[in-house]
């Protein structure tokens, strides 16, 4: 029988908030440093972020799986393909949203042609589908194997194909030729300035094994059981892991960015330094309260809640409010959010980066409220 860890459900909304938190600042120009995603190597405490919510994933298929390998290979490639093609396709559509944009003052509807085909629910449908079929097919100490070889694999193809003595920059390392090749320029990321996807096929092997560490992190949970020697288990792996991770990184640099190998086995290593912190205060000390309660209501509805905080501020982009006039005459609008954050936010006083964390924090407290009034009703949107 499974026992049930509230601590990992706590993890699990602490991650989708933190998201939020940094996905949606008042100003990207006005964001405290913490806040930001590292330039291109080194790790901030933004760029957890993402691989926090591919190891939570990965942790949560542990949790599954047995009832998926008992059901046979049938029902498991009916389910994860299934899985598979909804999250993607929510990906495709929340980029997509709203459907619609002004131009010249009307309303027209927008085109698939420059639509960016790769993001971050389309990284985690393939993670999630590749790391279930290792899992599923090679067990526990395969799929461990398995992780290992694909960061390994990773590297090499990076130092093989990418520019000789600078494989690793933006310009020199080798996925962006092949994205470009497979999805096309036009579909691609640009907001390095140039077409490149932080979220490409090339760099999700690394990814990959991430989600993998989470199943095995979760299996290891469920076999320990409720133990002191489980806690320390874990904080022994995510020493481990964490330090490899910073010495792998002298060669292969930390970074989010192109998720390298080292990346992975860093950020990995303290994700499991969070899930051990928390297993201990909460299921050990039961340090339980608001706080947990607060990121609990976050962690029911993970996936609908992070799509919402998408998908409405573009929906509300298209009513416009009258501001005034822009320099050279034109009429300038803004949206309820951005009304909010000119009339709001930044008459807080201080710098600008007060203003615009203010509006993060209301960002959070609203989609919380969401969450609550959900959990309440025991509305649970699951894929």
């Amino acid at each position: 029988m499974q026992q049930r860890f509230y601590s990992l459900d706590v993890f699990r909304g602490a991650t989708v908030a933190l998201m939020i938190l940094v996905n949606n600042p008042g100003s990207w120009s006005h964001m405290y440093a913490p806040l930001k995603h590292a330039p291109w190597h080194d790790c901030t405490p933004t760029d957890l972020v993402f691989p926090f919510f591919l190891f939570a994933v990965g942790n949560a298929m542990a949790f599954v799986m047995p009832r998926l390998q008992a059901g046979g290979p049938g029902p498991f490639w009916r389910k994860v393909l299934k899985r598979t093609v909804l999250i993607f396709s929510i990906g495709l559509l929340l980029h997509w949203s709203p459907f619609v944009k002004w131009s010249d003052n009307k309303l027209i509807f927008k085109t698939l042609e420059n639509i960016r085909i790769m993001g971050v629910l389309q990284r985690i449908a393939l993670c999630y589908f590749f790391a279930s079929v290792l899992v599923y097919y090679l067990k526990p100490r395969g799929a461990f194997v398995a992780a290992g070889v694909l960061l390994l694999f990773y590297w090499v193809l990076c130092l093989w194909a990418g520019t000789p003595g600078d494989p690793y920059s933006l310009q020199g390392w080798f996925g962006t030729e092949l994205d470009k090749a497979i999805l096309g320029a036009a579909h691609l990321y640009k907001g390095e300035g140039v077409p490149f996807d932080p979220e490409g096929l090339m760099s999700s092997f690394a990814a990959i094994a991430q989600v993998i560490f989470g199943y095995l992190v979760g299996d290891y949970i469920q076999q320990k059981g409720k133990t002191y020697e489980m806690v320390t288990g874990l904080f022994v792996a995510a020493t481990v892991l964490s330090v490899a991770g910073l010495a792998w990184g002298a060669v292969f640099p930390i970074n989010k960015k192109i998720w390298t190998s080292s990346y992975t086995l860093y950020t990995t290593g303290l994700a499991i330094y969070t899930i051990a912190t928390l297993i201990y205060l909460v299921e050990f000390r039961q340090v339980r309260g608001w706080w947990t309660r607060f990121f609990d209501v976050f962690g029911k509805n993970p996936l609908f809640i992070f799509v919402l905080s998408g998908f409405l501020p573009r929906l509300l982009g298209l009513i416009r409010i009258p501001n005034g006039f822009t320099p050279d005459g034109s009429p300038r609008y803004l949206s309820p959010f951005g009304w909010y954050y000119d009339t709001i936010c930044k008459q807080i006083p201080g710098i600008p980066e007060n203003g615009s964390l203010f509006y993060a924090v209301s960002m959070i407290v609203m989609y919380w409220a969401i969450c609550y009034w959900l959990d309440r009703r025991k509305i649970y949107i699951k894929v």
